[in-house]
């Protein structure tokens, strides 16, 4: 597809009023031609839905509001006539999309970080069945993708992910007891959805980022190494056996990596986050506190843990979060229900049903420990 002869690539775009959907839809527009979306699913916003729907010509079939009816983006994400799809939905509601985009055949251009990792083991099995490919667009996991195109699977010593540190980098704990969720939502460099920034802001996400990297990249926990670069222009590394670390650089801006999803292994021509080397200055990174951001130690625990752990794991954070942002539990409570949450043996999960069981018993779990904390409280 690199010269534009060849019938563009059809797309169906599934949280397509979200951030991650509305981007791409950006990156869609740049490239006339190139792609046609022939999917639309949303939430709830169907007033912008329908606006979408017409511009791009999909037709009212397959331009739902399927809200977090799994069972709707799993029919969306088995589109017949899809050459991508791309997953940008929130939360775990997104696991039978994947599955289905991937039992389908078709390529995965996966956002829902949620899906991989609750579901690794599961979403490995529908990759092999239906022969479907992951590319990501997470910022980070799309430059390990790009960087590891540099040298053999055997040659990689370690990946590095690269984190912003969110909007409380270089407090304590004890400074962090009393933060607000408008304090929490202030991301400093990036613009996303009110989940992931709270994720952000605890590590959370940094840690969900290391199981996903270990599923996607096959590379053990022991070679995932977090460090925070505040600038968030590396976006991640890969450092070789002979030494050489290859990294990739830009400035924040996801429709890079949602524009390299679309279309690799081609690139396209539309530069999102082209540096001007004239003005940066400075790059900076150092070592995350572990106690001040408990998230990050607590995700690779649940990692090497594997089985439901990693199920457990976001089950819990997802309630917690909810509940922080709804102003029932501090900041600081959301990896104290997580950890006590990961405290019960989660067992294995071999197929979807497991993970589902998983799932419902950490999110109950952490429903009671939240509503302990209120009581508490009052």
């Amino acid at each position: 597809m690199g010269d534009g002869s060849e019938r563009p690539r059809r797309v169906v775009v599934l949280g397509s009023t979200g951030s991650i959907g509305t981007q791409a839809l950006d990156v869609i527009r740049a490239q006339p031609g190139r792609y046609r979306v022939v999917g639309l699913a949303a939430g709830r916003n169907e007033a912008l839905l329908a606006a979408q729907a017409a511009e791009f010509g999909v037709p009212d079939r397959w331009a739902r509001a399927c809200g977090s009816d799994p069972g709707a983006l799993a029919a969306m994400a088995a589109h017949p006539d899809a050459d991508v799809v791309l997953n940008g939905v929130v939360g775990f509601a997104g696991l039978p999309a994947t599955l289905a985009a991937l039992e389908s055949g078709t390529r995965l251009a996966l956002a829902n970080k949620e899906s991989l990792i609750a579901g690794g083991p599961v979403v490995a099995r529908a990759r092999s069945r239906g022969g479907g490919e992951i590319v990501p667009v997470d910022s980070e996991h799309s430059a390990v993708y790009q960087a590891l195109r540099s040298g053999a699977a055997r040659e990689v010593g370690r990946i590095v992910l690269t984190a912003s540190g969110g909007p409380f980098r270089g407090r304590s704990r004890a400074d962090l007891a009393h933060v607000t969720v408008e304090d929490a939502l202030a991301h400093p460099t990036w613009t996303m959805g009110a989940k992931i920034t709270i994720d952000s802001s605890t590590l959370m996400n940094k840690g969900l980022e290391v199981i996903e990297a270990h599923e996607l990249f096959g590379v053990d926990y022991d070679r995932i190494d977090v460090v925070v670069h505040p600038q968030s222009i590396v976006h991640g590394m890969v450092e070789f056996t002979d030494g050489a670390t290859i990294a990739q650089l830009s400035r924040p801006d996801m429709r890079l990596p949602i524009g390299l999803a679309l279309a690799a292994p081609d690139r396209i021509d539309t530069p999102y986050g082209a540096i001007d080397w004239t003005r940066l200055s400075t790059l900076t990174f150092e070592a995350p506190d572990l106690e001040a951001f408990p998230a990050l130690g607590l995700a690779y625990a649940a990692g090497r843990a594997g089985g439901g752990a990693p199920a457990a794991l976001n089950g819990a954070n997802e309630v917690a979060v909810a509940a922080f942002l709804d102003g029932r539990i501090g900041w600081a409570a959301i990896p104290d229900i997580v950890a006590g949450v990961l405290q019960s043996e989660a067992g294995n999960v071999d197929d979807v049903s497991d993970v589902l069981e998983v799932d419902r018993v950490a999110r109950a779990a952490a429903e009671v420990a939240v509503s302990r904390l209120r009581r508490r409280v009052v």
